[in-house]
């Protein structure tokens, strides 16, 4: 008789933005996502923590990022809370779940380690998971990733096959994780943790994938800008009053951008990245239902940060990219040098190339908020959320407006799986939760937003607090700004001079957070990791 506590197939995918996927709004073609978003529900107010490493962290353990060790990315940047490595205050979904009888498998990208090549007690298998494929990297070659591992073991030699794609290799070892699960252990809930590198650069995707978006994104940002807004606003995601944040000052107008062709075919590789995922999906849901688990199964997707705003390289010499980051190959497989940075004179797509699809299209993905990935404004932490869950949620194809973030994933877990959440593991104490359980809006719990405790970010020096409908936000290193969201979610009328007092009451509560998760001053940490010879791109404010 199969288990009645529910599996958990837990999905984050790499730098997508808020407004990618069809159904929140997007252009690209994500059928299976919207179909657990028509049999789920949908989220309108989730928040990661603005960056890969951290926003792993804190997803996978339920506390802030600090807390864990994973401050900014793996790279050991001084005190702790910054050492760049899953530290042992903390316990994972995986560990949690084991525990409590819970059979564990993780497919994907890593990245919460600072050891990149030998097996550590932060490695997925010293941290709950009872089989791992995956890349401790944060990023790479799609076609020949670098940290290619299978349980502790590297296996970089099977992305030698001509067919290897990273993107597919996660998919289908994450439906061999279900389809193994159901032969050796029918009668055991399990979890799964499925985290794609898609649609993080390099743009790398797939012709045929490519070719499906060939026209599609002609218009330009400015125009696709506003469709986006306009369907967002249809399907009841967000509020008609929230006007479209301008386009970013420093991009020009679609009608005088140059390199039409290669921006076009920019945005159609980041595009096709994102459907070569949703296939996957697919595949893994799939699995699910004719392994007859997919009713008891709660399903989740989200994104760890805004788009990426980022061009390639930027002042990353690609000796260190290849060799010291281990983010990139400087020949293909087959001997050819890969052309790094974004180069009109040639297309993205291919093994050979190495580039991002740049601000302009990021201000898109993010429409209608204005940022990205490392900042705290809503474009740089407002992700997709759908949950599915048929046995555990009636009010299918519906929006929740209630505010939540990435702590909130693994205290709902503990709430719908029943789990104890330890207070000592292999020794060590534990840090108490930060999050809330989501699992009351489940059932449309009108309440729930009244009983949202405060929530607090910091990355980079970039940092907000949101208590109900105000949002204390800051740019580092510029003041505080003071947003309604009720009114105002595209953050365009800071109201910080009109309510000093609130700004006061708010920053703090934010300085008492920070000091009580070990957030050290911005100028503390650039310090520190330019005395360590941290690469100029890790710590230079943009």
């Amino acid at each position: 008789m199969p288990s009645q506590r529910p599996n958990i197939v837990l999905i984050l995918n790499d730098d997508m933005g808020y407004s990618d996927l069809g159904c929140y709004g997007g252009e690209v073609d994500t059928p299976a996502l919207d179909r657990l978003a028509q049999r789920g529900l949908r989220f309108s107010q989730f928040y990661n923590t603005a960056r890969c490493s951290p926003s792993r962290a804190s997803l996978l353990t339920g506390l802030h990022p600090h807390q864990t060790g994973i401050g900014i990315l793996t790279y050991d940047s001084g005190p702790e809370g910054y050492a760049g490595n899953l530290n042992q205050r903390c316990a994972t979904i995986a560990e949690v779940l084991k525990a409590g009888g819970w059979r564990t498998y993780m497919s994907g990208k890593w990245h919460v380690s600072s050891n990149l090549t030998q097996p550590t007690d932060s490695w997925p298998m010293q941290r709950g998971f009872d089989a791992f494929y995956g890349t401790i990297i944060g990023a790479g070659s799609f076609y020949d990733p670098n940290t290619l591992t299978r349980g502790n073991e590297n296996i970089e030699h099977e992305a030698s096959e001509p067919s290897f794609f990273y993107t597919d290799a996660i998919s289908d070892n994450a439906v061999r994780f279900i389809r193994d699960h159901q032969a050796a252990h029918p009668d055991e809930p399990f979890f799964e943790y499925v985290a794609y590198t898609a649609p993080h650069w390099p743009l790398h995707a797939h012709d045929d994938d490519i070719a499906k978006y060939k026209g599609r994104f002609d218009a330009g940002w400015d125009a696709l800008r506003e469709q986006r807004l306009e369907r967002l606003v249809q399907s009841g995601l967000l509020d008609a009053r929230w006007r479209l944040s301008p386009r970013d000052p420093t991009q020009p107008p679609w009608a005088q951008a140059e390199h039409k062709a290669w921006l076009a075919r920019s945005m159609e590789v980041y595009a096709a990245q994102i459907d070569r995922m949703d296939q996957g999906i697919a595949r893994i849901v799939k699995a699910l239902e004719e392994t007859g688990r997919l009713d008891n199964t709660l399903v989740i997707f989200l994104a760890d940060n805004g788009a990426c705003a980022e061009d390639l390289p930027e002042g990353v010499p690609i000796d260190e990219l290849v060799n010291k980051l281990m983010i990139a190959r400087s020949h293909t497989r087959d001997g050819r040098p890969v052309q790094f940075g974004n180069d009109p004179a040639r297309m993205p797509g291919a093994e050979d190339t190495y580039q991002s699809y740049g601000t302009a299209w990021a201000n898109l993905s993010n429409t209608p908020f204005r940022l990205y990935k490392h900042w705290i404004h809503e474009g740089g932490i407002s992700t997709p959320l759908i949950f599915h869950w048929p046995r555990g949620i009636a009010d299918t194809g519906a929006i929740r407006h209630v505010p939540g973030y990435l702590p909130d994933v693994m205290a709902t877990i503990v709430d719908v799986t029943g789990v104890d959440y330890p207070r000592t593991l292999n020794g060590h104490e534990v840090l108490p939760l930060e999050g809330q359980s989501l699992a009351p809006a489940f059932a449309g719990d009108a309440a729930l937003a009244d009983r949202r405790a405060p929530m607090f970010w910091e990355h980079e020096g970039n940092a907000a607090v949101r208590i109900g409908q105000w949002k204390l936000v800051r740019r580092h290193p510029r003041d505080w700004e003071l947003y309604d969201l009720d009114a105002d979610r595209t953050e365009l009328n800071d109201l910080a001079a009109q309510h000093p007092e609130r700004v006061r009451e708010m920053a703090t509560q934010y300085d008492a957070w920070a000091e009580r998760c070990g957030v050290k001053p911005r100028e503390q940490i650039v310090a520190l990791m330019r005395n360590q010879g941290v690469t100029r791109a890790f710590w230079e404010d943009e």
